[in-house]
């Protein structure tokens, strides 16, 4: 279990972020057209996962539009956004925002991932949803960069993040 904030106030999550050099855990997660995407979807591709609470709050749709600027310049490199909005909200959102670079996903199913991954909040005002959280793989799917944000209102370090892949 770790411990993070929001606005200052402890809250925990399920586990803890996988280790470096680990393999990755599989994941099933949905994207905006209902489909099922797996880890195997995105083999041979560096990635960067976007983890958070929800895209509809400020700090939330900052990152996104931080990584969706930043996601045209990296090569062979995807951006997998995810939360547990409904596609739906996703797709709203990166429609108005113009939003094309990144993949949005969403563990709104069954909420394994973040399980799995370590970051499924299990208390507070945000239980049942995503700890903020930037989790590198290489082309291997091996972890390269793991950050969990310390207080959830804040944003994570896209320049440590992105030197990761360098």
């Amino acid at each position: 279990m770790a411990t993070v904030t929001l606005k200052g106030n402890a809250i925990q999550t399920i586990g803890t972020l996988p280790g470096l050099n680990t393999k990755a855990p599989e994941f099933n997660l949905v994207g905006g057209d209902l489909a099922d995407k797996t880890l195997a979807n995105y083999k041979g591709k560096r990635v960067i996962l976007n983890i958070f609470p929800s895209v509809d709050t400020p700090t939330c749709a900052t990152s996104v539009r931080h990584f969706n600027q930043d996601a045209s310049k990296l090569e062979n490199t995807v951006v997998l956004c995810v939360s547990r909005d409904l596609p739906f909200a996703q797709g709203r959102f990166c429609g108005a925002e113009g939003i094309a670079n990144v993949e949005m996903l969403s563990d709104f199913r069954d909420g394994q991932f973040g399980k799995d991954y370590g970051v499924l909040f299990t208390d507070g005002p945000l239980k049942g949803l995503l700890s903020r959280s930037i989790v590198i793989l290489n082309e291997e799917g091996t972890v390269i960069y793991t950050e969990q944000v310390a207080e959830t209102a804040d944003e994570p370090n896209y320049e440590k993040a992105i030197a990761a892949l360098k």
